[in-house]
Protein backbone atom coordinates (compact mmCIF):
# COMPACT_ATOMS: atom_id res chain seq x y z
CA UNK A 1 0.00 0.00 0.00
CA UNK A 2 1.50 3.47 -1.05
CA UNK A 3 1.79 5.55 2.17
CA UNK A 4 1.77 9.50 1.93
CA UNK A 5 4.14 12.02 3.52
CA UNK A 6 1.16 14.56 3.75
CA UNK A 7 0.41 17.49 2.04
CA UNK A 8 3.49 20.09 1.48
CA UNK A 9 3.40 23.76 -0.33
CA UNK A 10 4.79 22.63 -3.56
CA UNK A 11 7.81 24.78 -4.63
CA UNK A 12 9.81 25.77 -8.45
CA UNK A 13 11.30 22.46 -8.49
CA UNK A 14 7.81 20.35 -8.34
CA UNK A 15 6.97 22.21 -11.71
CA UNK A 16 7.17 19.54 -13.86
CA UNK A 17 5.71 17.32 -11.93
CA UNK A 18 2.58 19.60 -11.31
CA UNK A 19 2.34 20.25 -15.21
CA UNK A 20 1.93 16.40 -15.77
CA UNK A 21 -0.68 16.47 -13.28
CA UNK A 22 -2.67 19.43 -15.28
CA UNK A 23 -1.65 18.16 -18.74
CA UNK A 24 -3.47 14.82 -17.52
CA UNK A 25 -7.10 16.33 -17.39
CA UNK A 26 -6.87 19.69 -19.40
CA UNK A 27 -11.01 20.60 -18.98
CA UNK A 28 -11.01 19.88 -15.90
CA UNK A 29 -7.73 21.60 -14.72
CA UNK A 30 -8.02 24.78 -17.01
CA UNK A 31 -8.77 26.97 -13.62
CA UNK A 32 -5.66 26.07 -11.76
CA UNK A 33 -3.52 26.11 -15.34
CA UNK A 34 -4.39 28.81 -16.21
CA UNK A 35 -2.84 29.96 -13.04
CA UNK A 36 0.23 28.07 -13.32
CA UNK A 37 1.36 28.60 -16.51
CA UNK A 38 0.78 32.64 -15.77
CA UNK A 39 2.81 32.47 -12.72
CA UNK A 40 4.12 29.73 -11.94
CA UNK A 41 4.25 28.01 -8.35
CA UNK A 42 5.44 31.09 -6.55
CA UNK A 43 2.73 31.84 -4.32
CA UNK A 44 2.25 35.35 -4.14
CA UNK A 45 2.59 35.25 -7.85
CA UNK A 46 0.12 32.98 -8.15
CA UNK A 47 -2.27 34.70 -5.97
CA UNK A 48 -2.76 31.20 -3.58
CA UNK A 49 -0.59 28.09 -2.52
CA UNK A 50 -0.29 24.84 -4.65
CA UNK A 51 -0.79 21.70 -2.58
CA UNK A 52 0.49 18.60 -3.03
CA UNK A 53 0.37 15.26 -1.80
CA UNK A 54 2.94 12.37 -3.14
CA UNK A 55 3.77 8.68 -1.51
CA UNK A 56 7.22 8.66 0.88
CA UNK A 57 10.29 9.51 -0.05
CA UNK A 58 8.34 10.60 -3.02
CA UNK A 59 7.75 7.75 -4.74
CA UNK A 60 5.46 7.92 -7.77
CA UNK A 61 5.03 11.21 -8.55
CA UNK A 62 2.27 13.34 -6.73
CA UNK A 63 -1.03 11.72 -5.70
CA UNK A 64 -3.05 14.93 -5.41
CA UNK A 65 -3.14 18.17 -6.00
CA UNK A 66 -4.89 20.95 -5.00
CA UNK A 67 -4.92 24.90 -5.44
CA UNK A 68 -6.08 27.34 -2.13
CA UNK A 69 -6.84 30.69 -3.18
CA UNK A 70 -9.78 33.36 -3.22
CA UNK A 71 -11.43 29.30 -4.65
CA UNK A 72 -9.83 25.95 -2.98
CA UNK A 73 -9.62 23.51 -5.82
CA UNK A 74 -9.44 20.07 -5.29
CA UNK A 75 -7.70 17.79 -8.31
CA UNK A 76 -6.85 14.99 -7.30
CA UNK A 77 -6.53 12.93 -4.75
CA UNK A 78 -8.01 9.88 -3.03
CA UNK A 79 -9.70 9.81 0.66
CA UNK A 80 -6.66 9.92 2.43
CA UNK A 81 -5.17 12.50 0.01
CA UNK A 82 -8.45 14.65 0.82
CA UNK A 83 -7.59 14.05 3.95
CA UNK A 84 -3.74 15.46 4.02
CA UNK A 85 -5.44 18.73 2.26
CA UNK A 86 -7.98 18.98 5.29
CA UNK A 87 -5.50 18.99 8.13
CA UNK A 88 -3.89 22.07 5.88
CA UNK A 89 -6.80 23.72 5.34
CA UNK A 90 -7.69 24.03 8.87
CA UNK A 91 -4.67 25.06 10.39
CA UNK A 92 -5.83 28.66 9.65
CA UNK A 93 -8.93 30.21 9.14
CA UNK A 94 -11.29 29.97 5.85
CA UNK A 95 -10.44 32.84 3.70
CA UNK A 96 -11.75 30.95 0.57
CA UNK A 97 -15.23 31.74 -0.81
CA UNK A 98 -15.76 28.07 -2.40
CA UNK A 99 -14.69 24.73 -3.06
CA UNK A 100 -14.89 24.07 -6.70
CA UNK A 101 -13.50 21.17 -9.30
CA UNK A 102 -13.93 17.57 -10.04
CA UNK A 103 -16.95 16.56 -7.88
CA UNK A 104 -15.62 13.41 -6.37
CA UNK A 105 -12.64 15.67 -4.99
CA UNK A 106 -14.58 18.53 -3.84
CA UNK A 107 -17.45 16.19 -2.32
CA UNK A 108 -14.67 14.30 -0.50
CA UNK A 109 -12.77 17.10 0.68
CA UNK A 110 -16.04 19.41 1.61
CA UNK A 111 -16.95 16.03 4.11
CA UNK A 112 -13.23 16.23 5.99
CA UNK A 113 -14.35 19.92 6.43
CA UNK A 114 -17.66 20.36 7.17
CA UNK A 115 -17.46 19.56 10.93
CA UNK A 116 -15.56 22.76 11.03
CA UNK A 117 -16.43 25.38 7.87
CA UNK A 118 -20.07 24.09 7.63
CA UNK A 119 -23.04 24.56 7.28
CA UNK A 120 -22.53 25.66 3.74
CA UNK A 121 -24.15 28.27 2.35
CA UNK A 122 -25.27 25.84 -1.09
CA UNK A 123 -23.87 23.18 -2.09
CA UNK A 124 -24.20 21.58 -5.73
CA UNK A 125 -23.00 18.84 -6.09
CA UNK A 126 -23.74 17.93 -9.93
CA UNK A 127 -22.48 20.50 -12.32
CA UNK A 128 -21.89 18.69 -15.71
CA UNK A 129 -18.27 19.77 -17.03
CA UNK A 130 -18.36 19.92 -21.48
CA UNK A 131 -16.34 21.00 -23.41
CA UNK A 132 -16.62 21.33 -28.02
CA UNK A 133 -13.30 21.40 -29.85
CA UNK A 134 -14.81 22.35 -33.34
CA UNK A 135 -17.14 24.79 -34.22
CA UNK A 136 -20.53 24.71 -33.23
CA UNK A 137 -23.43 22.87 -34.57
CA UNK A 138 -25.54 26.30 -34.79
CA UNK A 139 -25.67 29.78 -36.04
CA UNK A 140 -23.57 31.97 -33.78
CA UNK A 141 -24.73 35.99 -33.11
CA UNK A 142 -22.78 37.83 -35.44
CA UNK A 143 -24.01 40.83 -32.85
CA UNK A 144 -21.97 39.24 -29.85
CA UNK A 145 -18.08 41.02 -29.53
CA UNK A 146 -15.92 41.57 -27.14
CA UNK A 147 -16.93 44.49 -24.81
CA UNK A 148 -14.54 47.93 -25.11
CA UNK A 149 -13.15 49.22 -21.46
CA UNK A 150 -15.65 52.35 -22.44
CA UNK A 151 -18.20 50.17 -21.97
CA UNK A 152 -17.59 49.16 -18.50
CA UNK A 153 -20.54 51.01 -16.57
CA UNK A 154 -22.68 49.68 -19.18
CA UNK A 155 -21.68 45.62 -19.05
CA UNK A 156 -21.59 46.43 -15.28
CA UNK A 157 -25.03 46.01 -14.43
CA UNK A 158 -25.83 42.67 -16.38
CA UNK A 159 -22.52 41.38 -14.65
CA UNK A 160 -23.79 42.39 -11.04
CA UNK A 161 -27.47 40.65 -12.46
CA UNK A 162 -25.68 37.63 -13.84
CA UNK A 163 -23.80 37.10 -10.38
CA UNK A 164 -26.38 38.27 -8.37
CA UNK A 165 -28.84 35.16 -10.01
CA UNK A 166 -26.37 32.54 -10.64
CA UNK A 167 -24.29 32.64 -6.80
CA UNK A 168 -26.94 34.13 -4.86
CA UNK A 169 -25.28 37.10 -3.02
CA UNK A 170 -24.67 40.86 -4.36
CA UNK A 171 -20.71 40.73 -5.41
CA UNK A 172 -20.58 45.08 -4.24
CA UNK A 173 -21.30 43.39 -0.70
CA UNK A 174 -18.43 44.08 1.69
CA UNK A 175 -16.41 46.57 -0.18
CA UNK A 176 -18.95 48.47 -2.35
CA UNK A 177 -18.39 46.64 -5.17
CA UNK A 178 -14.91 47.69 -6.26
CA UNK A 179 -13.20 44.43 -6.30
CA UNK A 180 -15.94 42.43 -8.41
CA UNK A 181 -15.27 46.01 -10.53
CA UNK A 182 -11.43 45.42 -11.04
CA UNK A 183 -12.08 42.23 -12.00
CA UNK A 184 -14.90 42.57 -14.73
CA UNK A 185 -12.76 45.77 -15.60
CA UNK A 186 -9.64 43.36 -16.29
CA UNK A 187 -11.75 40.64 -18.18
CA UNK A 188 -12.52 43.57 -20.72
CA UNK A 189 -9.14 44.97 -20.85
CA UNK A 190 -8.25 41.51 -21.46
CA UNK A 191 -10.50 41.07 -24.40
CA UNK A 192 -12.09 37.87 -22.34
CA UNK A 193 -16.06 40.36 -21.83
CA UNK A 194 -18.38 39.56 -24.59
CA UNK A 195 -22.25 40.91 -24.87
CA UNK A 196 -24.60 42.15 -27.69
CA UNK A 197 -25.80 45.44 -26.94
CA UNK A 198 -28.87 46.35 -28.11
CA UNK A 199 -29.93 50.59 -27.93
CA UNK A 200 -27.10 50.69 -25.54
CA UNK A 201 -28.04 47.51 -23.09
CA UNK A 202 -26.84 44.73 -22.84
CA UNK A 203 -29.10 41.85 -23.59
CA UNK A 204 -26.42 38.92 -23.93
CA UNK A 205 -23.33 38.61 -22.00
CA UNK A 206 -20.67 35.93 -21.04
CA UNK A 207 -16.63 36.12 -20.32
CA UNK A 208 -13.89 33.29 -20.56
CA UNK A 209 -13.35 32.84 -16.83
CA UNK A 210 -9.90 31.31 -17.16
CA UNK A 211 -7.79 31.23 -20.31
CA UNK A 212 -4.94 27.83 -20.28
CA UNK A 213 -2.85 27.49 -23.41
CA UNK A 214 -4.82 24.37 -24.31
CA UNK A 215 -8.48 25.55 -22.78
CA UNK A 216 -10.72 28.34 -22.68
CA UNK A 217 -13.07 28.28 -19.69
CA UNK A 218 -17.00 30.23 -20.23
CA UNK A 219 -18.31 31.65 -17.32
CA UNK A 220 -21.21 33.97 -16.43
CA UNK A 221 -23.62 33.15 -19.39
CA UNK A 222 -26.23 35.69 -19.28
CA UNK A 223 -29.49 36.94 -20.89
CA UNK A 224 -31.78 39.98 -20.24
CA UNK A 225 -35.07 38.68 -18.34
CA UNK A 226 -36.81 40.19 -21.24
CA UNK A 227 -35.27 38.62 -23.92
CA UNK A 228 -35.35 34.96 -22.55
CA UNK A 229 -36.44 32.19 -24.64
CA UNK A 230 -35.75 33.66 -27.62
CA UNK A 231 -31.98 32.06 -28.53
CA UNK A 232 -29.98 34.75 -27.28
CA UNK A 233 -28.41 32.54 -25.31
CA UNK A 234 -27.79 29.92 -27.56
CA UNK A 235 -26.29 32.00 -30.27
CA UNK A 236 -24.30 34.16 -27.75
CA UNK A 237 -22.78 31.40 -26.33
CA UNK A 238 -22.08 29.67 -29.56
CA UNK A 239 -20.27 33.12 -30.67
CA UNK A 240 -17.68 32.92 -27.80
CA UNK A 241 -17.15 28.82 -28.17
CA UNK A 242 -16.24 29.61 -32.14
CA UNK A 243 -13.99 32.50 -30.93
CA UNK A 244 -12.40 29.63 -28.32
CA UNK A 245 -11.85 27.45 -30.79
CA UNK A 246 -11.33 29.13 -33.95
CA UNK A 247 -9.80 32.70 -33.15
CA UNK A 248 -7.37 31.31 -30.17
CA UNK A 249 -7.17 27.73 -30.85
CA UNK A 250 -8.63 26.52 -27.46
CA UNK A 251 -11.31 24.12 -26.30
CA UNK A 252 -14.01 25.73 -24.98
CA UNK A 253 -15.29 24.75 -21.86
CA UNK A 254 -17.72 25.51 -19.33
CA UNK A 255 -19.49 23.73 -16.51
CA UNK A 256 -23.38 23.78 -15.61
CA UNK A 257 -25.80 22.36 -12.88
CA UNK A 258 -27.60 19.76 -13.26
CA UNK A 259 -30.88 21.23 -12.49
CA UNK A 260 -30.71 23.77 -15.23
CA UNK A 261 -32.52 21.82 -18.00
CA UNK A 262 -32.73 25.14 -20.66
CA UNK A 263 -28.88 25.86 -20.80
CA UNK A 264 -28.18 21.75 -20.54
CA UNK A 265 -30.39 21.69 -23.54
CA UNK A 266 -28.57 25.00 -25.12
CA UNK A 267 -25.48 23.65 -24.77
CA UNK A 268 -26.13 20.64 -26.57
CA UNK A 269 -27.34 22.01 -29.35
CA UNK A 270 -24.55 24.25 -29.63
CA UNK A 271 -22.27 20.84 -29.79
CA UNK A 272 -20.69 20.67 -25.99
CA UNK A 273 -20.35 17.06 -24.69
CA UNK A 274 -20.17 16.16 -20.87
CA UNK A 275 -16.35 15.27 -20.40
CA UNK A 276 -16.42 15.23 -16.63
CA UNK A 277 -18.97 16.46 -13.12
CA UNK A 278 -17.80 19.39 -11.36
CA UNK A 279 -19.18 20.32 -7.86
CA UNK A 280 -19.33 23.25 -5.98
CA UNK A 281 -19.37 24.78 -2.12
CA UNK A 282 -20.56 28.31 -1.43
CA UNK A 283 -19.71 30.24 2.02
Amino acid sequence: MLRLAGARLLEDRDYPAVRAVLAADPVGSCMVSARVELAGLDPWRLGGELWGAEGRYGRNGLQGLCFAGPNLIPLRGNAAVLRSFADRALRRPRTCSSLVGPAEQVLGLWSELVAEWGPAREVRPDQPLMAIDRLPDVAVDPFVRPVRPDELERYLPAAVAMFTEEVGIDPRIGDGGASYRARVSELIASGRAFARFEHGEVVFKAEIGALSGSVGQIQGVWVHPDRRGGGLGTAGTAAVAARLVQGMGRIASLYVNSFNAPALAAYRKIGFQQVGRYATVLF
